[in-house]
């Protein structure tokens, strides 16, 4: 019997008919179903990995054979719940057994797992795994509900929100993260009161000359294994960039539409951590490690929309942005407070919003200009005018950022918001409001901002700012308790995030 005419009804996996039931692939899914299926077999595939995403932005995962894999396409795959309940360091942060799981989301009394339900058209080969294939999942509840935790189902829905208006989303990924060098192997017991102690490792030796061709050909065998491993997957790299910081490296991508570019962002990070890995590596996407001369890692998101034709509705004739992108950046300007609590999630992330840092330190837009939240790229006539938004960090969710950025910018469409005058000089000096200094900033203003509990759910956002809290607590535990605040700080940041990012 081959895995592709194998029956999922003696599979012993999910509920059988579960997709079907609740009707929860489309007819493109349905169809990409049936090839997944006869790839499978064809490409003599003998694992499958079925991922979800969980709040962090991080895939957890199954390992498939293919006939369970096939049989996962029609019933779903059970998948324990536990991980919406499980901070960066891999605490559970609400009391789990408490009604709701302690979240106040009925389904999750008494710690049930979930439903993945595997999205065909996310599936791909891994060159760098043996006879191994990956397909992105969706989670649901048994009764068919989607888990409003899912960060992939909360950007599919702004994206199916946009489409209402006869819009889409259009997005380009910019980003940078370090590659280091392990000096001792990854294993061994720890004190699971505490997260696990940081990799020892030392800088990958190439860095402080930017833009270097000289110091890029040097790591040229992991640069190609990075470039081979890319295209493999059908995610080819547009540039590879070295930055200044020691082993820093700047990849990004041509625009892709909708989900595209979130689904791309995930792959894209697990790719580069796997592909290193192999060649002793470390690939770290924590914005600005605590280590000797690292610089901060970001992440700038380019967006634009585009009508039913695929013209570009940001584009003007006369002037640098249409009134409908205008609209878009004041409603990206309006809510940046509070996106920063997605945009940068992590403690670590706000070390970067500083004065001079070429990143923003305050809420100002210009064009052509490094310094400000948002840069506009292109002028009057230019088909390829957009936003780039330059307020993230690269560990950040691409699912809860690119939804953020797309809500902000939908609100100040429909409301005819106008942005401020843009910044003509030092974007630093300007008079305009600070962005949030820390974590706990963000998620307060996160708290005020009545945009996303709305454009998200009350359910994700009470979730999600018990957690941050919860992580920026055992910060400050952390620091508070200390001789020295300033190395127990460093340290629990490198700790919390380093190898979890």
């Amino acid at each position: 019997m081959t895995a592709a005419n194998f029956s999922p009804a003696i599979s012993g996996i999910g509920r059988h008919g579960f997709v079907a039931e609740h009707g929860l692939h489309t007819a493109d899914q349905q169809s990409a179903a049936v090839e997944v299926a006869e790839q499978i077999d064809r490409l003599g595939i003998r694992t499958v990995r079925m991922v979800v995403v969980d709040q962090h932005g991080t895939p957890r995962a199954k390992f498939l054979s293919p006939h369970a894999a096939i049989a996962g396409l029609s019933n779903g795959i059970d998948f324990s719940g536990a991980i919406y309940s499980m901070d960066s360091a891999n605490f559970l942060f609400p009391p789990a057994f408490a009604p709701g799981g302690g979240l106040g989301i009925e389904e999750f009394t008494g710690f049930p797992d979930v439903v993945i339900v595997p999205d065909p058209t996310t599936f791909r080969v891994l060159p760098w795994a043996d006879s191994t294939a990956w397909i992105l999942c969706d989670a649901y509840f048994s009764n068919g509900r989607p888990v409003p935790l899912d960060p992939r189902h909360i950007l599919r829905t702004q994206v199916k929100r946009l489409a209402e208006q006869n819009l889409t989303y259009v997005t380009g990924l910019e980003v940078e993260f370090y590659i280091t060098r392990r000096v001792t192997p990854a294993i061994g017991l720890h004190d699971t009161t505490q997260p696990p102690a940081p990799l020892a490792v030392e800088p990958f030796q190439f860095g402080y000359q930017y833009l270097s061709e000289v110091r890029l050909d040097s790591v040229n065998e992991t640069v190609t294994a990075l470039r081979d491993g890319l295209i493999g997957i059908g995610l080819p790299p547009r540039s590879i960039e070295d930055e200044w910081g020691p082993g820093q490296l700047e990849i990004s991508f041509s625009p892709m539409v909708g989900l595209d570019s979130a689904d791309a962002m995930l792959l894209f990070r697990s790719a580069v951590k796997q592909i290193c890995a192999r060649q002793g590596l470390h690939a770290t996407f924590m914005c600005k490690p605590p280590l000797p001369n690292f610089f901060a890692s970001g992440w700038h998101l380019h967006a634009s929309l585009a009508d039913a034709s695929g013209a570009n509705v940001f584009r003007s004739e006369e002037n640098v942005l249409s009134e409908t992108g205008l609209g878009y950046l004041a409603g990206q300007l309006a809510h940046a407070p509070a996106m920063a609590a997605f945009a940068n999630p992590t403690v670590n992330g706000y070390s970067r919003l500083a004065p001079y840092s070429f990143a923003p330190d305050r809420i100002s837009w210009a064009v052509e200009n490094r310094g400000s939240l948002v840069r506009v790229q292109g002028g009057p006539g230019d088909p390829g005018t957009h936003l780039e938004n330059r307020i993230g960090e690269p560990a950040a969710n691409p699912y809860l950022f690119l939804a953020a950025d797309l809500a902000a910018g939908r609100d100040g469409i429909t409301r005819g918001l106008t942005p401020p005058p843009s910044v003509a000089g030092d974007p630093y000096t300007a008079d305009a409001v600070a962005l949030p200094a820390t974590l706990l900033d963000a998620v307060a203003e996160l708290d005020k901002d009545p945009l996303y509990r709305d454009e998200f759910g009350p359910e994700f956002l009470d979730s999600y700012q018990m957690m941050k809290r919860a992580e920026y607590a055992r910060f400050e535990a952390a620091r508070g308790g200390a001789e020295d605040p300033d190395t127990a700080a460093a340290e629990w940041q490198l700790r919390e995030y380093f190898e979890f990012y």
